[in-house]
């Protein structure tokens, strides 16, 4: 059933790919909805949303209301009269939107619903250190991530992945979904579950709130393995960061974008570095240290740390904070 009229609602990068493959399907999107048009960059250019991108080059009508509850969108939404609206990466929906759509509002949710609730959820699986994940799509209802599921699919995430890597794999699962959610909907065969009904007392639920610069700042006081999958959990954006402090005291914020850790008994004298000036730069924590492998000083380009220690030389007067 290709002639449902769709709204698709969605900002960043991860939604295009399932607006393309909607298109690539026969669907018909009668408007996309996306953020304002927001000044950006040095010269503050107006910088135009992923999405409102590749709807332009579609020829895809573009909505950008400030206010989702306004007047004149809720008209040209009535006037559109949706058979589904569907929400990738977007902002929370108003009941008085969602109930514009004839077979249903869903959404496409970057983990395995109940857990990781939020906007970051694909940061906070890898910072957690979760080996596996997944992604859902649900019902829309007054609840945030709270609606009825429709569809589950769950994988594994390789050790070496970043949030940038899981991200990439999402965009191509979650495409496939949303399509596969879609005909399921059209065709009258979703069967949803209640997520109430799958959180038993003794389930413990994690969150994953949207991810902000405290969350980012490095602690030396914890384990190897925490602060490597930290900083796998914010790159390549927006990074985890330390403040590199030479003997004068000036301070350079550093991101570190890729590591490896090294755990052991000793007894490690916390942020303490180590570095043979050519190879390797080592910082010390809790149990161990991490290598850093790459990583990006305040206004430079990202580098490895061999091209960082052809220009910057280190010595033990030098530390973390």
């Amino acid at each position: 059933m290709k002639d449902v009229r769709i709204v698709f609602m969605g900002t960043p990068e991860i939604a295009v790919e399932s607006l393309r493959q909607i298109i690539q399907q026969g669907y018909t999107v009668s408007s996309v909805v996306t953020a304002a048009d927001k000044p950006a960059g040095r010269g503050l250019k107006m910088h135009e949303s992923a999405v409102k991108q590749f709807a332009v080059q579609n020829n895809i009508p573009v909505l950008q209301p400030e206010n989702l509850s306004e007047a004149g969108f809720i008209e040209r939404l009535i006037e559109i009269s949706p058979d589904l609206i569907i929400v990738v990466a977007f902002k929370k929906i108003p009941d008085e939107v969602l109930s514009l759509a004839k077979l249903g509002a869903f959404n496409l949710h970057a983990s395995l619903l109940p857990q990781y609730r939020g906007a970051a959820p694909i940061n906070w699986a890898i910072i957690n250190g979760e080996t596996q994940t997944g992604m859902t799509t649900f019902l829309l209802n007054s609840r945030i991530d709270a609606g009825d599921i429709l569809l589950k699919r769950q994988f594994d995430i390789p050790s070496s992945w970043n949030a940038s890597d899981l991200l990439d794999h999402m965009k191509i699962v979650g495409a496939e979904m949303v399509t596969e959610t879609i005909l399921m909907l059209s065709e009258g065969r979703s069967k949803p579950l209640i997520q109430d009904n799958l959180t038993p007392d003794h389930y413990v639920l994690k969150k994953a709130p949207k991810i902000f610069r405290e969350h980012c700042k490095i602690d030396w006081s914890l384990e190897a393995h925490q602060i490597h999958n930290l900083i796998r959990g914010l790159s390549r954006k927006p990074g985890a960061y330390t403040e590199l402090i030479s003997p004068e005291d000036s301070i350079h914020e550093m991101k570190i974008l890729t590591s490896e850790y090294y755990e052991d008994n000793l007894d490690h004298q916390i942020g303490n570095i180590e570095t043979d000036n050519r190879n390797f730069i080592r910082i010390h924590c809790t149990n161990g240290f991490i290598g850093i492998k790459e990583l990006q000083l305040s206004g430079k380009k990202l580098m490895s740390v061999e091209e960082l220690l052809r220009g910057f030389k280190l010595n033990n007067l030098w530390h973390i904070r």
